[in-house]
């Protein structure tokens, strides 16, 4: 089952809003709250009435009464761009600016997550290639040789190379 909330003209640029919203797609209803509680975005507040108009529509859909609010998660999330105000603002030399002040509409769909299935563990028998493989991670995870034991061993002097001087 899902529920959604939409608020729309919400007097704010749709660029700003999806910042915030993007910051909750896909999560558990409390983390979202939190996240948009705790943003210091000015678009967070409008988001989390809306989230929090989400959840209450959820719980009159049930027919069960109250939900946990822990199998809640954020099933979509987005925002559409609304109208545009266009407004005028003097220039130099008799001109004027278009100011455009933007609009956008924010829907949010809550979801509930299904309980995990129960998955039985099955005796894992390993092949031959699997227990080399296995051998072989475990040689690679060994620590590297520290620097004491590498000064312990004994250097062993090379050579000097006589060049002859040619004149």
């Amino acid at each position: 089952m899902e529920a959604r909330a939409i608020n729309r003209f919400v007097s704010t640029s749709p660029r700003k809003m999806r910042l915030v919203i993007d910051l909750i797609r896909g999560r558990g209803v409390e983390e979202a709250l939190s996240i948009l509680h705790f943003s210091p975005k000015h678009a967070a507040r409008t988001a989390e009435k809306v989230l929090r108009s989400a959840i209450s529509n959820f719980q009159n859909k049930d027919e069960a009464g109250r939900v946990d609010t822990a199998t809640l998660f954020v099933q979509r999330a987005f925002v559409d761009g609304g109208p545009t105000m266009k407004r005028i603002r003097p220039a130099p030399m008799g001109r004027a600016y278009r100011i455009r002040k933007r609009s956008n509409h924010i829907t949010i769909v809550i979801g509930q997550r299904e309980a995990p299935a129960v998955v039985e563990k099955r005796k894992e028998t390993v092949t031959p290639k699997q227990a080399s493989a296995k051998e072989s991670k475990e040689a690679a995870a060994q620590p590297a040789k520290t620097q004491q034991e590498k000064a312990q061993k004994p250097k062993e002097s090379k050579p000097k190379s006589k060049t002859k001087k040619t004149e």
